[in-house]
Formats: structure tokens, sequence, C-alpha cells
């Protein structure tokens, strides 16, 4: 077994061109569980088991098995006694990741302002125009959707490999991770696409600019943004539930 269901791709290599993934079973097989967890179809609590995904995917439980594990360690999907289940998004958690983004997404923009090459610049503005040419596609899918996500949220992995500090790269793509599915809820709910290719394109080009300090406050702008519309998704949300449990 060799397949793999068609869902939308995620998890390239930070700053990676699409198309340019290694297109290993494995990584398409992690890709597509994560596209699933970000956009909904595994919904928050969901049962994972090996088997089952092993089924929907038409390979077999090896790649599903390492792939679970991979997103365990990147805080989507939680092991339990019998299989895995698709982690809870809360509010706390929500909280707690976008005040780590901001401090990590600023920092990191400020030192890849300092570091950038050439070709980092070339490769940014390349990703900031695949984000506007995915935007004009005529009748553009969900999975064109999903495309530009990643490649917004690939734009910030870019950025803090640029900035040279390991450490801090490391950090904030364990934190992006985490945040996926919160701005996809962000995009597709509130339709801010435009708002947030603006945003990048202006974080790069200040970057390219060398001007740090702007790149850096246009950054935490951005991450300030995003956490102030996902809140009030949130709280929306659990406001509902509350309203739906006092009425039953």
């Amino acid at each position: 077994m060799d397949s793999v269901s068609n869902q939308p791709q995620g998890g390239n290599a930070p700053g990676m061109p699409r198309g340019k993934k290694k297109n290993t079973l494995r990584e398409s097989v992690y890709g597509s569980l994560k596209a699933m967890i970000v956009t909904g179809q595994l919904s928050p609590g969901a049962r994972l088991t090996e088997n089952e995904l092993a089924a929907k995917l038409k390979v077999s439980r090896t790649p599903v098995r390492e792939a679970l594990n991979r997103l365990e360690r990147d805080g989507l999907v939680a092991g339990r006694r019998q299989g895995y289940a698709v982690k809870e998004f809360d509010i706390h958690m929500f909280r707690e990741a976008f005040e780590v983004r901001e401090l990590l997404d600023g920092h990191a923009t400020e030192l890849a302002t300092a570091k950038i090459t050439a070709p980092d610049k070339q490769r940014l503005r390349e990703m900031v125009r695949e984000c506007e040419r995915l935007a004009n596609l005529p009748d553009r899918s969900r999975d064109d959707m999903f495309q530009e996500l990643q490649i917004g949220m690939d734009i910030h992995r870019a950025i803090a490999e640029i900035s040279g500090n390991e450490m801090l790269r490391d950090l904030l793509n364990g934190i992006l991770d985490k945040c996926q599915h919160y701005v996809w809820m962000e995009l597709l709910w509130l339709d801010e696409w435009r708002i947030a290719r603006d945003e990048h394109a202006a974080i790069v080009e200040a970057i390219c600019a060398g001007d740090a300090p702007r790149a850096g406050e246009l950054a935490r702008q951005h991450i300030r943004g995003s956490r102030t519309n996902i809140l009030r998704l949130l709280e929306a949300k659990s406001q509902f539930q509350s309203f739906l449990a006092r009425a039953s």
C-alpha cells in the first residue's frame, strides 16, 4: 500500500517552496493527518486509531504510527491507553500559545533583518507572491486555501530560520504547529485572507529594507490582531455552548 487520500497537504520544510518538499510517504501521511486536524476534519477530542487512519489514507500502519508520534510531539494529538485523540483547543491553550508567539515572532523578525541575504529576500518575496497567486485562482478550493495558510505560516518559519538562532527557530516552529488550527479558524470564519496577505507583505518588505524596529513591531501587531480575532471566536463559541447547556 502506498496511497494517500486527497487531503490538503501541510508540513513543508521552513521556507521551502511548495512542490519541492521531499515527496515521501512518511511526509505525505504526516502532512495529511496534520491538515485534517488543523482544518477540523478530525475534530478536537476525536479518537484516532492506526487501523482506521491507515484504511482512510490507504497506507500501512507504520507511516501512520510514525505520523501520530510526530503529531504528539507537535502537541496536536494526545496519547491514550488505546490509541490517540485529537487535542482539545481551548482558550487557555490559545492564550499561552499566542503570548509566546508574539515574543518569539517579533524577536526573530528583528534578528532576521540584520542577517538577511539577497537569496533570502528573493525567497520571502516569492512566498508572498505565491499567496497572491493562490488568492486569485478562479473557484479556488479548500485545498488552495489550506496551501495559502501553510505558506503564510511558512513565511514566519523562514524568518525564524533566517534569524540564525537555532533555538529560537525550533521554539517558534513548535508554537506555530499549535497555532495553525486557530489561524485556520480566523481565516475561514472571519475571511481575514486579504489582511493576512497585506500584513505578511509589509513584514517582508520591512525586513528587506533593513528596518528592524518597524519589522519587529509589524510582526507583533500581526500576531496581536490575529489573537484578538480568534479570542472573539473562541469566546463566542464558549458562550453559545453555555447557552445550549442552559437551554437543554
